[in-house]
């Protein structure tokens, strides 16, 4: 029994998938080379991950092996830790904005702004 008759995927439609995941995955590396912020590169490095699991669940119909799957789940659960963590760190970065530091809405002055003011 082959795949194209459990599943209905025949040869044509498994290329015209691999080459859009291709196409996505050259347009999200051109985007996490050029940036410009670390929030931009993080969802590429996010979507690049995304883009791993489809390629592993749709190796993983094509071939009719199950190990892909658990390399694909693996992937999203890393994934989703990694944004979670990600964003925690966005939460509490200190952003330094004329010459004061803003944690969370807490001004307070940087050495050299106190000196300006002195």
């Amino acid at each position: 029994m082959s795949i194209e008759s459990i599943l209905g995927i025949s040869e044509t439609l498994n290329t015209v998938l691999v080459l859009l995941i291709i196409g996505a995955f050259a347009l999200t590396a051109l985007r996490l080379m050029k940036g410009p912020s670390y929030a931009d590169r993080f969802v590429a490095i996010d979507m690049l991950t995304g883009l791993a699991v489809a390629a592993c669940a749709l190796t993983a119909l094509t071939t009719g092996r199950s190990e892909f799957l658990d390399v694909a789940f693996a992937l999203a659960l890393i994934a989703f830790v990694a944004t979670a963590a990600f964003a925690a760190f966005l939460e509490r970065k200190v952003a330094v904005t004329d010459g004061h530091f803003r944690d969370n809405g807490k001004q307070k002055a940087t050495k050299s702004a106190q000196q300006e003011a002195s």
